[in-house]
């Protein structure tokens, strides 16, 4: 072999490995730098999740990453199961998104009924949920009325969650949303609506129900009639079918099997699977889509989704709650808010998920990070915090171009 066919054999078996860790994808799918970055530095990547599976953070991961609307990084690492036996991840796998369920479908589907002159954010909540009591002043006085933006940015007083088994011994098993939510506006209120920034799975069950009472559709039905179906989103679903379970990335093991394609959240698994904290399922493909018609500012090939004023509040601090660090539904200065890494700027924005998933999305870059992880498999142990953190770490630093 001479050495000219030598190199081009070489350059073959490059351009195949890349046709092969990018296939699939649902946007069109380029080089790192065709969109200004740095291949060898994205590459490094490889090593910090290689490094984690190996700690045993978690069993597999999906990540995907794009810039200006193309996909540049994609790729399945480890299992996607360990028990009761090992399989390997595979980058089409649908995962259970946990708490990225609020930004996508809960808040993107409340900010519709907005934009759609049914609701408005300042509204009490109350309007929606007479039961719902607000925080109690000295001498047992009822304080401020807490407002949907409250719900939306975790300052409307509520805890953080309530025991499934509470609800159940109240009101029986399977529990409606309904019966859910009057319990949720009874509970005593431990702070004034604005008051404090408490993450809380109750504020985006509340919103769910409110969907409910304005469409007259449940937050699966709205979000999947709205946003999902109209994007194109095909594996994004409460609820999976059982045709698509083979397909789904299993969590924890509850009562000797692992759940697949059973939401893994304690509260939606009450609810039947379709909650405002949790129950999404999708993937990273699905993920990639959403998050480009967010960057193009509501609309994706040819389809608005969203106007653009709508997603500049959506993903700006609400300043009536500074303090808070968040948009309405999306993360961007919380203590949450880790998962941008040290490198991304503070207009960029995002959310992660008890699962071990999580999103970030950069304007200013046009950048979108997206990685998957299942964390709570097999016993819910798994570390990813500062995993995620790493990742995006990368990400950020192979970016060199505009």
């Amino acid at each position: 072999m001479t050495r000219k066919t030598f190199r081009l054999v070489g350059l073959l078996l490059f351009l195949m490995s890349w046709q092969t860790l990018l296939a699939g994808g649902k946007l069109p799918l380029r080089r790192p730098e065709e969109v200004g970055m740095d291949s060898k530095r994205l590459a490094e990547v490889d090593k910090v999740i290689n490094q984690a599976i190996e700690d045993q953070d978690f069993p597999g991961a999906v990540l995907l990453v794009s810039r200006h609307g193309k996909i540049v990084w994609r790729k399945a690492y480890g299992y996607s199961q360990v028990v009761p036996k090992k399989s390997l991840m595979k980058a089409d796998m649908i995962f259970d998104l946990a708490s990225i369920t609020k930004p996508i479908a809960t808040a993107t589907s409340i900010i519709i009924l907005a934009e759609r002159g049914q609701i408005r954010l300042w509204d009490k909540v109350k309007t929606y949920i007479p039961e719902f009591v607000p925080y109690l002043e000295e001498k047992g006085i009822p304080g401020e009325e807490a407002r949907l933006f409250h719900l939306l940015t975790h300052t409307s007083g509520l805890p953080p969650y309530v025991e499934p088994e509470e609800v159940v011994k109240k009101y029986g098993t399977p529990c409606t949303t309904e019966l859910l939510v009057r319990h949720i506006a009874e509970m005593t209120k431990d702070s004034r609506p604005g008051e404090k920034f408490v993450y809380s799975c109750l504020n985006y069950i509340v919103l769910a129900q409110i969907v409910k009472i304005v469409s007259g559709e449940d937050l699966g039905e709205f979000s999947q009639k709205n946003i999902f179906q109209p994007l194109g989103l095909d594996s994004t679903f409460f609820n999976p079918p059982e045709a698509l379970r083979s397909r789904c990335v299993p969590t924890e093991v509850i009562g000797g099997q692992p759940l697949r394609g059973v939401v893994h959240d304690p509260l939606a698994r009450l609810q039947g699977g379709v909650s405002g904290n949790a129950g999404l399922f999708s993937t990273a493909d699905d993920l990639a889509i959403f998050a480009q018609m967010m960057l193009n500012r509501g609309e994706f090939d040819g389809i608005r989704i969203l106007s653009p004023l709508a997603v500049d509040r959506m993903t700006e601090i609400f300043p009536r709650l500074k303090s808070a660090g968040r948009g309405f539904g999306w993360d961007l200065e919380s203590d949450y808010a880790t998962v941008r890494g040290d490198f991304f700027g503070y207009r960029s924005y995002g959310h992660s998920g008890y699962t071990g998933t999580s999103i970030w999305i950069d304007p200013e870059t046009e950048t979108t990070v997206i990685f998957l992880t299942n964390r709570v498999h097999p016993n819910d142990r798994g570390e990813i915090v500062s995993i995620r953190s790493k990742v995006a770490n990368v990400v950020a630093a192979s970016i060199v171009k505009k």
